[in-house]
Order: structure tokens, then sequence, then C-alpha cells
């Protein structure tokens, strides 16, 4: 279980006060020697981008050759102060992602080493603004996508799980959390079976999966339609990537407060830790990588998709 660690995390966000440097310190008194934080300030304000990195038993970081998990916790900002008052549903996938680090963090000082590294990243905003969309608002942030991307997303990661807060729309109808087909240099190949059997384990329910449509695999600023930014991480990286959404049955503004529910974060956070004790040790795939060459060779790469297109 890791609730205790949820609301740990969640005290130290649902404040104006909100920073990375709290976090840092609550992360590295638990154990994770290796916490780096970029304070990144435009126009529209300033976030912390905060990265957590838990060596592996046999990782890259002291020269083994397990394969490096990335979780990335994606959001616009975890609070739309002034306006609003409290962390806000978007602020969820950061929630989740650094209940994962802190989790992680203590395993490893206790001697649950896991086999391969794991990159988690993420970044803290209390007074994000927000933006028009449909069906309903969302939060926007201080930082563009690409800037994000540039630090979210590590190319040591072999492997990227997406975390994103995934309500504002009517595709996903579930309370609990959903995952994506995996992405991979812009293909939508088909879900992976190995997380398909975490995920019935670790929620004692049937898998639930959510759709994509091509234009969501695309990079934010062409002027296409996008579900959400959850799978903006694939268009920044040539490592498979699954989109993990925490969901609801009803439409919910990713600008609404008192809208996070903790059980479903846990779930999500306990989810994402046992990926990374599967994929680090070599058992779990997000894709076959004999059906992925046969895809290329009969169609040609889709690394187009990654880019901007042919938009001015």
């Amino acid at each position: 279980m890791l609730l205790r660690q949820m609301l740990e995390i969640y005290d130290l966000l649902d404040t104006p006060q909100a920073n990375g440097d709290a976090v840092a310190s609550l992360l590295r008194e638990r154990g994770a020697d290796d916490v780096t934080l970029h304070t990144i300030s435009t126009d529209r304000g300033s976030t912390d981008c905060i990265k957590i990195i838990i060596p592996g038993r046999t990782g890259k970081t002291v020269g083994g050759g397990s394969p490096t998990l990335g979780i990335v916790g994606r959001l616009g900002g975890i609070g739309a102060r002034p306006g609003l008052i409290g962390q806000v549903s978007d602020g969820d996938g950061a929630l989740a992602a650094l209940t994962v680090a802190l989790k992680l963090a203590e395993m490893h000082r206790n001697g649950d080493v896991l086999d391969g590294d794991v990159i988690i990243g993420t970044h803290v905003c209390p007074d994000a603004p927000t933006i028009p969309h449909e069906p309903v608002p969302f939060m926007d942030s201080p930082i563009d996508m690409a800037t994000m991307n540039e630090q979210e997303v590590d190319e040591r990661m072999d492997a990227v799980l997406s975390i994103d807060t995934t309500k504002g729309n009517r595709i996903i109808n579930v309370n609990g959390f959903a995952i994506s087909p995996t992405v991979l240099k812009g293909a939508i190949l088909p879900v992976s079976n190995d997380v398909l059997d975490i995920m019935t384990r670790t929620t004692g329910h049937m898998p639930q999966v959510f759709a994509l449509s091509q234009q969501d695999i695309t990079p934010y600023g062409n002027d296409l339609y996008h579900l959400n930014s959850i799978l903006q991480p694939a268009t920044a990286t040539p490592a498979p990537v699954i989109g993990v959404a925490i969901t609801v049955e009803q439409v919910v503004a990713g600008c609404a407060t008192g809208a996070t529910h903790g059980m479903d974060v846990e779930e999500t956070a306990r989810f994402a830790v046992e990926v990374a004790k599967s994929f680090t040790a070599g058992h779990c795939s997000f894709y076959d990588e004999d059906e992925y060459q046969r895809l290329i060779s009969l169609y040609g790469g889709f690394e187009r998709f990654q880019t901007p297109g042919n938009a001015d």
C-alpha cells in the first residue's frame, strides 16, 4: 500500500507554498540520493521541474545492463491560484509520480532494490493558469510542452509510463485508471499484455484501456484536437510510451478542486511501482519487437507523427 506516501506528498502539494525544494527535501530524507531541481520562469509564471533517479542493483547508473523505466507525472499545474483554492484535479499526475518516487526511495533504503534504474520526472506549480477547452477547461502551464518534455523525458529511459489526470472527456467512463495502447516512434501499437496482467493484479478488476486517435500522439501546437497531454512524452523519445490515465465516470475539469480521489491515485501509483519491478527485471514488455519490425518493413516508419508535420 502507498497510502501513507501519497498523503505525505499530498500535504506538501496542497498549499500555496508548494515547491520543488520541499518535495526534494522529503525524498532525500527518505533515501533518494539523486534528486535534481530546475526552476523555470516565463511570463505565465514559474514552476519547479524535479527529476528523481532511483538506482537499480544492475542498472545503468552502476554500469549494469538492466533496462530503465521512466515515469512521467504529466500536468499543467497542481493549483490554479489565486482564482481557485486547493489542489486541482490536474495535479494528480504529479501526486501519483511523486508517490512512486517516495515509495521507491524508501524501498531502496530498506534493501528492496529493483534490478534496473527508475527515473521519475514531473513539475510543481501551485498557481498555474487555465485555458479554454471542450468539453471542460484545461489547466495551462507556465512552461510550454517542448520545455516540459525536455525536463521530464530522459534519453536514458528505455520505456515510459506517462501518468496524467484524464477526466475532461467523454471516452473514459470509469473511476480509477485506464491505460493506452503502446505508442512507439509515431505508431500506435497493440496494448501490452504484460502491462494488462499487472493492471489486473493490482486492481483486482478487468483492465481498462482508453482509445487513442492519431492526433493524440502528435505534438501540441499543430491546431489538432488532443485528448490531453498524456501522450506528449511519446513525441520526444524513441522509447515506447504507455499513457496511464487517472479517470472518473463523469466529466470533471482539470481545474476543479476537491476532485482528487485518494484511492484512485494510490492504485495508480501502486500499479506503476509493480510495472517498474517487472520491467527493470526484464519480465515486462511494452510491445512485440518482431511485430513492430514487420510493421515497419510493410509500411515504413511513423516518426513524422512525432514532428509538427507541414505546419508553418
